[in-house]
C-alpha cells in the first residue's frame, strides 16, 4: 500500500503476519488486514492458504527471503549489533528491498541506514511493531524509510495505523485568484466521477485546463432547489480537462476508470484518497471560467449548472452565482506535462 501524507508521501506500508505464537494469531492479523483495507500482507511461508481469505499482494517470508510469485523481492536483515549495520549496506542495491528489524533502535542510529540508500535502487524498509515506531521511521530526517513492515502485538492497532494513514495526508497549498471571464459555451461531453465514499462540505477535486493551475470543483454534497444531493459524486468538467491525482501526475478525465484511486481536497488543503466507482460523460452545455493569478490567466470549463460549484469568499458558491471580480480557490502546480507528469521543459498551454 502507497501512503500520500506529509512525511509519508510515497512511503509503503507492508503488515506482517508473521513472528506470531500460532496460527490463529496469523490468521487474525491478515483478516484484520482486510477489514481496515490494507492491501500487502507479508505471510509465514506456512501460511499459504491464507491467500483464500481474500484478494491482496501476498509476499511470504522464508528464512530471511521475502518472495512474491516464486521471485525473491527483498532480505530481511536482523541487527542485534552495531556490526550488523554492514549486512543491510551491502545489499544495496543489489536487493529491490531491504527489510531492517532491530529490537534496540539505540544499537543502530537510523539516519546511517537512510542516508546509505538514499539514491540507490533498493528501497529501505523497516520492522515496526508500534505505532510509535511507524511514526519515527517516516520521520527521522523528514525523509525517513521508503517503507514499513508493521508486525502489530495486537490487531487493533491496524486500525490506528489506518487512522494514522488517513490523517497525515498530504496538505495542499491553495490560493485565490481573481476571476475574469464567465462564458457560456455550446454542448460539450462532460465528465462525473461517482466515489464509493461520501464527501464532505467542503471538498471537490482539482480540475483545469492547463496543468500549472487546478480550480477546487466541489463535490455535490449539498442540495438545490432542482436536485437532490450526490455526496459521492464531483461533476469535474469535459474530457480534455485535467485532474490532480495522488501521486502529484495529471490524467485527464476521460481517462478515469471504476477502480481506481483520485484525490479528495478540502478549501483548508487537506486531501484523502477514494476509490471512482464509475464515470459518467454525458453532453451537456459549458461554462468557461478564467481567473488571474498574479498577472497570469488561467481557465477551466465546468458544466452550466445550478449544482456545480467552487469554493469562494470562504463558502460553497453555485457557478450560476459567480461574477467577474469574484474570487476563487485554486491549486498552482509546476506547469509542463508529459503522460501526465511534470517535465522540465517550456509549454504553454491556453
Amino acid at each position: 500500500m502507497l501512503i500520500g501524507g506529509d512525511p509519508l508521501v510515497g512511503r509503503q506500508v507492508w503488515i506482517g503476519a508473521i513472528f506470531q505464537p500460532n496460527r490463529e494469531s496469523r490468521k487474525k492479523i491478515v483478516l484484520s488486514a482486510l477489514e481496515v483495507g490494507f492491501d500487502t500482507i507479508v505471510l509465514d511461508e506456512k501460511d499459504s492458504a491464507f491467500t483464500e481469505l481474500g484478494r491482496f499482494r501476498a509476499i511470504t517470508l522464508s528464512g530471511s527471503s521475502f518472495t512474491e510469485d516464486g521471485k525473491t523481492v527483498g532480505k530481511l536483515v536482523e541487527i542485534v549489533k552495531k556490526e550488523d549495520e554492514l549486512k543491510a549496506k551491502k545489499l544495496t542495491d543489489r536487493e529491490n528491498h531491504v527489510i531492517v528489524s532491530a529490537k534496540d533502535w539505540k544499537v543502530i542510529p537510523l539516519e546511517n541506514l537512510i542516508v546509505h540508500f538514499q539514491g540507490s535502487r533498493s528501497k529501505l524498509f523497516m520492522v515496526a511493531r508500534t505505532i510509535e515506531e511507524v511514526k519515527l521511521f517516516f520521520e527521522t530526517m523528514e525523509r525517513g524509510a521508503d517503507g514499513v513492515l508493521f508486525v502489530p502485538t495486537k490487531t487493533d492497532d491496524l486500525g490506528r495505523l489506518r487512522r494514522l494513514v488517513e490523517e497525515r495526508s498530504p496538505k495542499l497549498d491553495l490560493k485565490e485568484g481573481k476571476i475574469t471571464v464567465l462564458r457560456q459555451l455550446g454542448l460539450g461531453d462532460r465528465v462525473c466521477i461517482d466515489t464509493c465514499s461520501v464527501l464532505r462540505i467542503g471538498e471537490g477535486m482539482l480540475i483545469g485546463n492547463q496543468s500549472s493551475c487546478m480550480f477546487l470543483i466541489h463535490s455535490e454534497t449539498l442540495e438545490s432547489e432542482y436536485a437532490a444531493s450526490r455526496p459521492f459524486r464531483v461533476n469535474a468538467g469535459p474530457v480534455h480537462a485535467y485532474i490532480l491525482m495522488p501521486d502529484g501526475t495529471t490524467r485527464y478525465l476521460s481517462e478515469l476508470r471504476g477502480g481506481e484511486e483520485v484525490l479528495v481536497v478540502d478549501s483548508e488543503g487537506h486531501t484523502r484518497r477514494v476509490i471512482v466507482g464509475r464515470t459518467k460523460v454525458e453532453r451537456r452545455p459549458l461554462l468557461l471560467i478564467e481567473a488571474d493569478v498574479d498577472g497570469s490567466q488561467y481557465s477551466t470549463i465546468v458544466q452550466n449548472a445550478e449544482t456545480i460549484r467552487v469554493y469562494s469568499k470562504g463558502k460553497v458558491v453555485s457557478v450560476s452565482k459567480l461574477k467577474i471580480g469574484d474570487p476563487i480557490l485554486l491549486r498552482l502546480e509546476k506547469g509542463g506535462r508529459h503522460f501526465g507528469m511534470y517535465v522540465e521543459e517550456t509549454i504553454q498551454e491556453r
